[in-house]
C-alpha cells in the first residue's frame, strides 16, 4: 500500500533523502520487548522481586531520567534507566550490574532486530542515481552506529546524525540542519522518511519543508495534520518503483 496525499511534490527525484533509524529501517517493538524479557528474567532471578516488581521500578527509573534530561540523547540511555532502577528498588548505582544489563538488552534486542524488506535494495538504487543519503536519529551515538553496522548498512549512507551530536532529540531542527550542512544537496527537494508523526514528519517539515513519508505497521499511527506525511506506505517496495517511476512511464498507483 502506497498512498500520495500530495502529488505535485513528487514532480522530480530528490536532491537528498534522510532517514530515521528506529521503526523506520527495522520494527523496533519485537526487537525492544525481546530485550526487556531477557533483562527482566535475569534480574528476577537475580533478586527477590517478582516481574511487576520490575517493571514498576524500571518504568519509574526511566520516567524519572526523561524528566530530568528532556529531548537529548541521554535520555534514552538504557545504562541511565537501569543504574536507576537498581537505586529505586533499594540497592544504590551498583555500576557492574548496571552496565551487564545494559549489555543483555542491546545484545539481545540486536539478535532480534530485522531489517524491513527492501531496504537496501532502495537505498543501492538511491545510489545509483547519485542521490546523497543520510541517517538522522534520536540516541547516542554508539548504539546507532552499532545498528548500521549490525545490519550491514555502513556503506549504504552517506551520512549520519545522531541527537547526540545534535545536541537535541528530533523534532528539533538541528539535527535536520546538520544533515543537510553535511550533505551540501545541489538543491531544496529534500524526501524525509520516518515512523513517528511528531518527531519525523512534522519535524522535518517545520526545519527543512522537507516532502515526508511515513513507515506505517503494527503499533504506528498514522499522522494526522500537521503531522500527516505527504505520502504514507507500508513496505520499501513501494518507495522502489516511486523511485523508479521517474526514468519510465510506471505508473504508480495509490
Amino acid at each position: 500500500m502506497i498512498k500520495i496525499h500530495h502529488q505535485h511534490l513528487l514532480k522530480t527525484l530528490p536532491d537528498a533523502v534522510l532517514f530515521d533509524t528506529d521503526n523506520t529501517l527495522y520494527h523496533y517493538d519485537p526487537a525492544h520487548k525481546t530485550a526487556m524479557d531477557a533483562v527482566e528474567q535475569k534480574i528476577t532471578d537475580m533478586f527477590s522481586i517478582n516481574p511487576e516488581q520490575f517493571r514498576v521500578a524500571f518504568n519509574d527509573a526511566r520516567a524519572q531520567v526523561k524528566q530530568r534530561l528532556g529531548e537529548t540523547a541521554s535520555s534514552h540511555s538504557r545504562l541511565l534507566y537501569f543504574q536507576r532502577m537498581l537505586e529505586l528498588i533499594g540497592l544504590g548505582s551498583q555500576v557492574l550490574l548496571a552496565l551487564d544489563f545494559e549489555q543483555t538488552y542491546w545484545r539481545t534486542f540486536l539478535n532480534h532486530a530485522k531489517l524491513f524488506d527492501g531496504v537496501i535494495e532502495l537505498l543501492d538504487d538511491l545510489r545509483l542515481l547519485g542521490i546523497p543519503t543520510a541517517i538522522v536519529t534520536d540516541l547516542t551515538a554508539q548504539i546507532q552506529f552499532r545498528k548500521i553496522v549490525y545490519f550491514g548498512l555502513e556503506d549504504h549512507f552517506d551520512y549520519i546524525v545522531t541527537s547526540e551530536e545534535a545536541g537535541y532529540d528530533k523534532p528539533h531542527k538541528a539535527p535536520f540542519e546538520i544533515a543537510l550542512e553535511k550533505m551540501q544537496p545541489q538543491g531544496n527537494r529534500i524526501w524525509m522518511i520516518g515512523d513517528n508523526p511528531k518527531s519525523d514528519i512534522k519535524g522535518a517539515k517545520e526545519a527543512i519543508n522537507a516532502v515526508t513519508f511515513q513507515k506505517l505497521h503494527n503499533g504506528v499511527k498514522m499522522g494526522e495534520g500537521d503531522m500527516a506525511a505527504d505520502v504514507v506506505f507500508d513496505e520499501f517496495n513501494h518507495l522502489i518503483k516511486l523511485v523508479n517511476s521517474f526514468n519510465t512511464s510506471e505508473q504508480i498507483l495509490a
